[in-house]
């Protein structure tokens, strides 16, 4: 569930993390809370972001709390999921965990129930439907951290060299934009990234512009539904007539990202970590709408979010708490989403935003996302073999949505 693809900042650590102890309290009185943190970092620059962000707000809460201390170690998204599962197999757990993923915890066992950890204040002030992801059988144990919308962006120079006034706002408009954006010389009205760094995003997007999705309303997988197949032969035409990225199956995000930035696409799907990206490569001059549908605009569009959480092994858990309502009643969380351009996942936290223009169409959407079916234990399996071969379904819908049917049903 990462927001941001993986950071390329090497191996960053902020504090080191030694093995935890048995969670008894120093002789002093002090207890000492472990934290792994992923880094939110986007480039080769190695500019420590996280671990600089971490640093303030624990210097910020020892100093209000003095007798909890915060070792925090920051590792990148390509090693976090590896380490930390080494960490749990020889019993160095840490007290917190934030990351892309809770689930694969709460099955043995390992986690603080949310409102074990949160003040009830901090409980009612999550998103409700961002709150209910964090629920596993009813209980919840994955508390929300930061979290994204998916939304149209569009470059407005372009547009207006091609003569549209307005975004598209159905699947028919995008089309006609497109082509108008074609014959005014630009030669990827939109770019499409089916390529495994995120082609499960870019799938389900278009995929609910048509009623579909990985589940149907009565939770069962639908992969190769009729609307999804009709999906992927609509896409086919647009990639025959030239209107998108050539050879969408193995464009990666971040690619199209830069072309985009760089005045070479028109249309681009992607969430609100992507501003930087873009004003970073000289694109100053975009708009966001909401993304188009068959017969009219989105009513849901993709939600995301990274999660924190709460480990029970060292028994630190009013620690553990009083760290959490720290975090989420004063400014950490809002300086981590103006850092990254990533969105609260609090009503206050969206409420304090909601005059940002760029980010308006994406809290917008936040209250009626619609989340990957992370929770279901085939969604690993289905996950990968999608990033793997679903840009193959714009030739074959029927064989590859239906492998990848399938694979639900595996045993």
């Amino acid at each position: 569930m990462k927001l941001m693809g993986p950071a390329v900042l090497g191996v960053a650590a902020a504090l080191v993390l030694t093995a935890c102890g048995s969670g008894e309290p120093a002789a002093d009185g002090q207890v000492t809370l472990k934290m792994v943190a992923a880094d939110y970092g986007d480039g080769p620059t190695a500019d420590n972001s996280g671990e600089k962000f971490w640093k303030g707000v624990v210097d910020e809460f020892q100093k209000a709390n003095p007798k909890i201390k915060v070792e925090v170690q920051v590792i990148n998204w390509n090693d976090i999921d590896k380490q930390v599962a080494t960490m749990v197999q020889n019993g160095q757990m840490p007290d917190i965990l934030q990351t892309g993923d809770y689930s694969g915890f709460v099955k043995d066992g390992l986690l603080y129930k949310a409102d074990e950890v949160l003040s009830p204040n901090v409980l009612s002030d999550l998103l409700p439907k961002f709150a209910e992801a964090g629920k596993v059988e009813g209980t919840a144990y994955g508390i929300p951290f930061l979290s994204t919308a998916r939304a149209l962006f569009y470059n407005k120079d372009l547009f207006g060299k091609a003569g549209i006034a307005e975004p598209p706002k159905t699947w028919d408009e995008l089309k006609a934009a497109a082509e108008k954006l074609k014959k005014a010389g630009i030669e990827q009205p939109f770019g499409l990234p089916l390529g495994n760094e995120e082609a499960q995003a870019e799938s389900l997007l278009w995929f609910l512009g048509n009623g579909g999705g990985y589940k149907d309303a009565s939770g069962n997988w639908a992969i190769n539904s009729p609307q999804n197949i009709e999906t992927f032969k609509y896409l086919k035409g647009m990639v025959d007539a030239g209107l998108t990225t050539p050879n969408p199956g193995t464009k990666n995000r971040k690619d199209v990202w830069a072309d985009f930035a760089g005045g070479k696409i028109g249309m681009v799907n992607g969430g609100p970590m992507a501003i930087p990206i873009f004003e970073k490569g000289g694109l100053k001059n975009f708009g966001v709408a909401p993304i188009p549908g068959k017969t009219g605009v989105l009513t849901t569009t993709l939600g995301v979010q990274d999660w924190i959480m709460a480990f029970n092994a060292n028994g630190h858990k009013e620690e553990i708490k009083k760290f959490f309502d720290f975090f989420y009643t004063g400014s950490a969380a809002q300086k981590i989403s103006d850092t990254y351009k990533l969105l609260p996942v609090t009503t206050s936290g969206t409420e304090k935003l909601s005059s940002d223009e760029q980010l308006k169409p994406f809290l917008d959407a936040l209250p009626n996302a619609t989340f990957y079916p992370f929770t279901d234990p085939k969604w690993s399996d289905v996950n990968t073999q999608i990033k793997q071969t679903i840009g193959g379904a714009l030739n074959d819908p029927e064989t590859v949505l239906g492998a990848i049917q399938k694979t639900t049903t595996a045993g």
